[in-house]
């Protein structure tokens, strides 16, 4: 017996891994080859795979389609009506499925409402990307990015709030924090 809900209007695939208190909801798909963790949820209307990695710990909110060659690590939030994109130049009268472009989401960001994602990028650890920013380029671990397209406007921490510099240290609740090379780096957890 499955371990995990799903809601009786959503549809999971033969061949796919859901992990033990995983929650689908409404009328979501889990396409064939697709694994997900541990304790995830996936709001209303989502589509996952076909052949999507997600980890565990992962929140996914409403009407969010994740395609192939996206990877999603642990303790990931994707916002609501976030998009991913997995071709550069897209044609509807031609296939391009050798063409995907892999997209790495690393653990713990977070992308808010309505963000593009465009394939190819690496959003780095702890990153926090703002409601409505396009992400056309990789995207440092705890930078916190806005915008169209999104550039960089300072740092967060592990906690999600943005870090106050001081001699290019500074540190929330869960680490200490040092900035080298333009690079925020924990230095104690």
């Amino acid at each position: 017996m499955a371990q995990y809900f799903a809601h009786e209007s959503s549809f999971i695939d033969d061949n796919v891994s859901i992990g033990e208190n995983t929650k689908v909801w409404h009328f979501s798909h889990v396409l064939s080859g697709s694994t997900i963790g541990e304790n995830c949820s996936f709001g209303q209307n989502c589509v996952v795979g076909p052949n999507v990695n997600i980890g565990n710990g992962v929140k996914v909110q409403n009407n969010i389609s994740i395609y192939e060659g996206v990877e999603v690590e642990d303790d990931v939030f994707l916002g609501p009506s976030m998009v991913f994109t997995n071709v550069i130049n897209p044609r509807a009268f031609i296939v391009r499925r050798e063409e995907f472009k892999r997209t790495l989401l690393k653990k713990g960001c977070s992308i808010g409402a309505n963000v593009t994602v465009v394939c190819g990028v690496t959003v780095g650890e702890y990153a926090l990307i703002g409601s409505g920013a396009v992400i056309n380029k990789n995207v440092k671990p705890y930078a916190l990015m806005v915008g169209v397209p999104a550039k960089q406007i300072g740092w967060v921490g592990i906690s999600g709030n943005t870090l106050k510099l001081e001699d290019n240290k500074a540190e929330d609740k869960f680490a200490f924090y040092k900035l080298e090379d333009n690079n925020l780096k924990v230095v104690k957890k």
